[in-house]
């Protein structure tokens, strides 16, 4: 019977989203992994190597993800408020992304997965931001470049930062997931007017 090389790849990095956004890159376990993933650990070393390549594809997917579900268009950069909610709603539904970040971000911060590509895909974010400046629909008070890391920084904040939520805004904390979305929508909207 022939293996279905695509399907256990796709069965390892669905495990591995889980472990390595519960554990991080060094907590993680690729024996844990492949039980999640109901296939032999020495499948991993097969298809990634080694578990800091797991992770680095774990990472390239899960960022493919997110650029496919919540693309930022020319009219959507004329409402960033909006553009904010859509991105909270993905990591509402998909927490471990934000987590996958976070663990990147301490950890590996001189090796970053993907790097070119991603500074390529920002860099498209920043075009699309600025042409919206010119055009006049988008304030042009910030850098497009500062605006998009205000935006991902506000947005992820709710999920990697909830105790500040809780501490610093208690009714916001109190209002769940639907009152901390409109408060976000609310904040980038008046920092973009």
């Amino acid at each position: 019977m022939a293996w279905d090389t695509a399907r256990t790849r796709q069965l390892l990095l669905d495990a591995a989203v889980e472990e390595f956004a519960e554990h991080g890159p060094q907590g993680a376990r690729v024996a844990r992994v492949a039980t999640r993933a109901g296939v032999n650990k020495e499948r991993i070393y097969q298809y990634f190597g080694n578990k800091e390549k797991l992770f680095v594809a774990v990472l390239e997917s899960e960022l493919q993800k997110l650029a496919a579900a919540v693309p930022l268009t020319d009219e959507q950069a004329a409402d960033l408020g909006d553009y904010a909610g859509r991105v909270f709603d993905y990591h509402h539904t998909h927490p471990h992304f934000v987590r996958l970040l976070a663990w990147e971000g301490l950890l590996c911060q001189d090796r970053v997965a993907a790097e070119c590509e991603r500074t390529d895909h920002y860099a498209e974010k920043i075009a699309t931001l600025t042409a919206a400046q010119q055009n006049g629909t988008l304030t042009d008070a910030v850098d497009p470049g500062e605006l998009m890391h205000a935006v991902i920084a506000l947005t992820t904040a709710w999920f990697t930062l909830p105790q500040l939520t809780r501490m610093l805004m208690p009714p916001t904390a109190r209002g769940g997931s639907e009152h901390q979305r409109e408060a976000l929508v609310t904040l980038v909207r008046r920092l973009t007017a």
